[in-house]
């Protein structure tokens, strides 16, 4: 039987500029992060995650604030490797760090303690005998958060 024609082509056959863009934007930051590693020692080279130029400015991803501050006696080096690569060169460069912010959650997911009941009255009963209005209320304020809390557990 005749396979039937689909009457839709894919979205990537047809010619765009805007994609044809995005994909020499993306080659280019890869061929400025190959540079930049082969510029530095091998060490420091597997910390540098990501690399662009916008706007005559290098920014350089790395995981730790550690790692940047090592990354930042190489400025010199750096700057001159990437000045080919590019029609206008960086003449600043800025390191940042890539936060665990991004979504994907590898540790244990952390919970508050809660004090026991008991301790929680003790706050409570203390919080009754201070003579300074502004304490008292707030340790009268925190037994009252944590008894709620202690019941959610």
């Amino acid at each position: 039987m005749p396979q039937k024609p689909s009457p839709f082509k894919r979205s990537l056959s047809f010619q765009n500029r805007t994609i044809a863009f995005f994909y020499t934007q993306i080659e280019q930051q890869q061929r400025i992060l190959q540079r930049i590693r082969t510029v530095l020692p091998e060490v420091l080279a597997k910390q540098v995650r990501h690399s662009l130029i916008r706007d005559k400015k290098l920014l350089i991803y790395t995981d730790s604030a550690a790692w940047a501050s090592q990354l930042r006696f190489y400025k010199s080096v750096i700057l001159a490797s990437t000045a080919t690569l590019t029609r206008a060169p960086a003449e600043i460069l800025q390191i940042k760090i890539i936060s665990g912010q991004t979504g994907l959650f590898l540790g244990t997911e952390r919970k508050a303690k809660i004090p026991s009941i008991d301790k929680i009255e003790v706050i409570r009963n203390h919080g009754l005998t201070v003579s300074d209005n502004q304490l008292r209320s707030a340790l009268l304020r925190l037994s009252t958060t944590l008894e709620r809390l202690s019941s959610k557990v």
